[in-house]
C-alpha cells in the first residue's frame, strides 16, 4: 500500500525520554513485518550510527537517518522519500525523548513528525506508575495539539493487574492503547559508552530479533498499529539527489570495519551519485588505504577499544602517513581524527601511538562527554570546500584533549542554539579532521 503520489505511508515510534525502549520496540516490529512479508523500511530520527545498524538487520533494507534541524528542507525530503522506495510502510524510531533533541519547541523526532505528517505512537516505561501514566500521556497530547499522537504502547508491565489499572486511566483520554509489553530480561541489549554496542558485534542478532518479534506478536495489536500509518506530507523531490556533504575525493579510501563504522550509508550512497568511487579498507585487519586513492577517509567509530592493535598495524600507519606525504587528502572524523593525531590514551591509561599527522593527544583516561548540534564555518581552503563554507553537524564523544588548542583549527563553530563554542578540529597540509560529524550543507541563504 502507498499513499497518495506513491508515499508510502509512516508511522513514528516516540517515547517520553531515552531508555523507554524505543528501539527494542522497534527492531521486535521491523522483524515481526518483514517475517510476515512486509516491505518495511526503517528510519532512525537525528545523529545516530548505531541504531540504523540493529534496523538493517532487522528489516533486511538500508536505514536512513532524517534530522530537521541538521538536515536542509531539500534533504529531509530527499530522504524520506529515497527511505520508503520501494515500501509499503516506512516506521521511524525517534531520538531521545520526543521534544528533545534539536533547537526549539518541537525538538527533533516532533519535528520530524510534523514535517512528514507521519503520526506518533509513544512508548510509555511505565515501571513504577499506574493512574501517573495516563497523566504522562495527556501531557505529551496537549503540549503540542498539531502533533498527530495516534497511539500509545505501555513498556515493562508488570501483569495483567498492571495493564488493565493502565487501561482503565488512560480510556478518557481517548489514546488509542495499541499494546502492552511485559517485562522481559531477554530483550535488554548490551551497551556501551557511546550507546548499544554495534549490531555486528551482537553474539547472537538473529535469534534476538526473531524472539522479539514474537513477543511484540503477543503483546501489541501490530494491524491496529500499521492501520494508523499516513503517507508522507512531503512531495517527491523534482530534481536529481542533491549532495549533502562534497566528497573528499573522487577515489575514495574508506575505513570500514568495527572501528571506523560511523559513516552514513545514504551520504556514502549520495557520493556515489554524485561520481565518487568508494574504496574500502580495514585498518584492523592491517590494510592501509589503496596506493591509487586520491584522498583517504576515516569515520569515526571505537578506535580506543582498539588502541593497541591499531597502534601495531603497520601498514595501516604507513599507509596513512605515505597518502599525506602524496599530497593526497587525509580527513578524519571524532574515531578517525583521534587516530590522525600523536597518540591515543586508553581508559587504562595506556598510551598508544597513532598515525602522528597531526598534533592532537586524546585520552579516555578521565572521560568527559562533549555533546550536541554544531554549526561550523570552514577556516581554511580544503577538500570539504572554500574557507567560509558552512555545515551542520554533531559531536558526541568522551575524549579529552591532552595538549593545547590547535594552532590551525579547521572549524570555526557555534552550538545549536547559536552561542559561539571554541574552534574545533585541526589542518596540517592536507590532513585534516575534528571530533564533529558533519550530516549537510547549511541552508543556503534567501
Amino acid at each position: 500500500m502507498t499513499g497518495a503520489g506513491g508515499a508510502p505511508p509512516g508511522l513514528v515510534l516516540a517515547a517520553p525520554s531515552s531508555g523507554g525502549g524505543k528501539t527494542t520496540l522497534t527492531l521486535a516490529l521491523l522483524r515481526l513485518l518483514r517475517n510476515a512479508g512486509r516491505a518495511v523500511a526503517p528510519v532512525k530520527v537525528g545523529p545516530d550510527y548505531i541504531d540504523p545498524a540493529f534496523h538493517a538487520a532487522a528489516s533486511g533494507r538500508s536505514c536512513h537517518n532524517l534530522d530537521v534541524w541538521a538536515m536542509r528542507p531539500e534533504t529531509v525530503a530527499e530522504l524520506a522519500w529515497r527511505a520508503g522506495a520501494r515500501a509499503e510502510l516506512v516506521l521511524a524510531e525517534g531520538v531521545m525523548g520526543l521534544f528533545d533533541g534539536g533547537a526549539g519547541r518541537c525538538g527533533a523526532t516532533a519535528g520530524l513528525a510534523l514535517v512528514t505528517g507521519w503520526p506518533v505512537v509513544l512508548i510509555v516505561d511505565v515501571r513504577g506508575q499506574a493512574g501517573s501514566a495516563a497523566a504522562v500521556i495527556h501531557g505529551f497530547h496537549s503540549f503540542l495539539p498539531e502533533l498527530p499522537l495516534a497511539g500509545v504502547i505501555f513498556n515493562q508491565v508488570g501483569g495483567d493487574k498492571h495493564e488493565a489499572l493502565l487501561r482503565e486511566a488512560s480510556a478518557p483520554l481517548g489514546v488509542p492503547v495499541l499494546g502492552a509489553v511485559r517485562r522481559h530480561a531477554d530483550l535488554a541489549l548490551p551497551d556501551r559508552h557511546l550507546g548499544l554496542v554495534q549490531a555486528a558485534e551482537h553474539p547472537d542478532l538473529e535469534a534476538f530479533l526473531d524472539g522479539a518479534a514474537a513477543v511484540i506478536g503477543r503483546e501489541v495489536d501490530v494491524p491496529a498499529l500499521t492501520a494508523l500509518a499516513q503517507p508522507l506530507r512531503l512531495p517527491r523531490p523534482a530534481t536529481a539527489p542533491a549532495i549533502h556533504l562534497p566528497p573528499p575525493g573522487q577515489r575514495l579510501a574508506i575505513a570500514r570495519d568495527p572501528a571506523f563504522a560511523f559513516a552514513y550509508d545514504w551520504l556514502l550512497e549520495s557520493w556515489r551519485i554524485a561520481g565518487a568511487e568508494l574504496l574500502p579498507f580495514s585498518p584492523l585487519s592491517d590494510q592501509g588505504p589503496a596506493a591509487d586513492a586520491d584522498a583517504v577517509y576515516l569515520p569515526g567509530g571505537y578506535p580506543e577499544l582498539h588502541a593497541g592493535r591499531l597502534a601495531g598495524n603497520r601498514r595501516f600507519l604507513d599507509g596513512l602517513r605515505a597518502a599525506a606525504g602524496a599530497g593526497k587528502a587525509v580527513y578524519g572524523e571524532c574515531g578517525g581524527y583521534m587516530v590522525l593525531g600523536q597518540g591515543l590514551i586508553d581508559a587504562d591509561g595506556e598510551r598508544h601511538a597513532m598515525a602522528g599527522l597531526l598534533a592532537l593527544e586524546s585520552s579516555f583516561a578521565r572521560r568527559r562527554l562533549h555533546l550536541g548540534y554544531r554549526q561550523v564555518r570552514l577556516a581554511e581552503d580544503t577538500p570539504l570546500g572554500p574557507a567560509g563554507t558552512s555545515f551542520r553537524g554533531h559531536e558526541f564523544h568522551f575524549a579529552t584533549v591532552c595538549n593545547g588548542p590547535a594552532s590551525r583549527p579547521l572549524f570555526l563553530c557555534h552550538d545549536a542554539g547559536g552561542a559561539a563554542c571554541p574552534p574545533a578540529g585541526e589542518r596540517c597540509g592536507a590532513v585534516f579532521g575534528s571530533f564533529i560529524h558533519l550530516i549537510d550543507r547549511t541552508p543556503d541563504p534567501p
